[in-house]
């Protein structure tokens, strides 16, 4: 059926997982250099620590910088190529079953929360912004949006047909949505910190 065909191979979806997936590697890849510097030196003057608001070294310090045990920027340079593979693979006209696509969308949720709680603690707790790590917030918001109205406009994630109507229309309000979330994350960051008189 065409309509299979066209959900089966989504070109947008496939060029955005590409760019946002590089976007942040290189995020993560940079970040870890910050942090391999930091372990040699912990005194160092990082290339990402612009005032006492904005830099690295102290997220990357903190526990909160290394939930699993290992400095999070490792998550993210395992994570991010398997964003950029499942885009290419898009492109050369792979075809994934239901159950992957329900597992990508896990994944993609999974990194949705856990930057809304890197989120939290950036704001509420330590009380500084790394830049790195905003960029990462920055690609994993509209990588979430993007797979999960995918999968639920095109019926891998089983949901009534007017939630597929809702999720086809959304996804064209994708940028906005974004938008939107920066929006929330600069107001929060400007009535607990005061970021605007600090930077």
């Amino acid at each position: 059926m065409p309509t299979s065909r066209t959900e089966s191979r989504p070109v947008v979806l496939a060029i955005s997982l590409i760019v946002l997936g590089v976007i942040g590697f290189c995020a993560a890849f940079l970040l870890t250099l910050d942090k391999f510097t930091l372990l040699e030196n912990p005194n160092a003057q990082l290339s990402c620590s612009f005032s006492v608001l904005i830099g690295c070294a102290k997220n990357l310090g903190s526990w909160q910088g290394a939930i699993l045990g290992f400095p999070n920027p490792l998550i993210g340079i395992a994570c991010w190529p398997a964003v950029i593979a499942v885009g290419v693979a898009i492109l050369a006209k792979a075809r994934f079953s239901r159950w992957f696509w329900v597992l990508f969308n896990i994944g993609v949720t999974a990194a949705l929360v856990f930057v809304v709680w890197l989120i939290s603690e950036s704001i509420f707790v330590l009380g500084v912004l790394c830049p790195w790590c905003m960029v990462t917030w920055a690609v994993t918001i509209p990588t979430f949006l993007a797979v999960t109205l995918y999968n639920l406009r095109s019926g891998n994630i089983p949901v009534p047909a007017s939630v597929r109507r809702t999720a086809k229309t959304l996804s064209g309000w994708i940028p906005l949505l974004t938008l939107a979330s920066y929006i929330i994350i600069v107001i929060l960051a400007q009535v607990q910190l005061d970021a605007l008189n600090h930077l």
